[in-house]
């Protein structure tokens, strides 16, 4: 036996597409973005010095970044696997939409902005609505 055949997988599995289900739904980008802006809230309502207020702090700050990757990664299964040229047609500005929907994620990474924040919610909710558009 050769080194090749001992490292060789054992099986091999094929998929026609990322998700064979075909569930796609934005509600867990939308649940993200308002995770997002409720951190947020918390961050800059944040007062005290004592070492509660300091753990509240940080883990808000961990956990609106955390949110907002899942809000991005969210948007672009949506972006990249669900809608297609004919929601395209219908709606010529979803490009765009996801594409500043995308940089409102990364945003909202970098920043305490509940202007941000509210943004990407609005985003979400446009992108949502057109989502649920195309299911009628």
């Amino acid at each position: 036996m050769d080194l090749r055949s001992l490292i060789a997988p054992r099986l091999v599995a094929h998929a026609h597409c990322d998700i064979p289900c075909g569930i796609y739904d934005p509600t867990a980008a939308k649940v993200a973005a308002d995770t997002v802006a409720k951190m947020v809230e918390k961050i800059t309502g944040s007062t005290g010095g004592d070492e509660a207020s300091r753990n509240t702090f940080i883990r808000s700050v961990a956990v609106k970044e955390e949110h907002a990757q899942i809000c991005k990664k969210e948007l672009l299964i949506l972006w990249t696997d669900y809608f297609k040229p004919e929601h395209l047609e219908k709606y010529p500005k979803l490009h765009d939409t996801f594409w500043k929907a995308a940089k409102l994620c990364s945003k909202n990474k970098q920043s305490v902005d509940a202007k941000a924040a509210a943004d990407l919610q609005a985003a979400v909710k446009e992108i949502a609505d057109i989502f649920w558009a195309t299911k009628k």
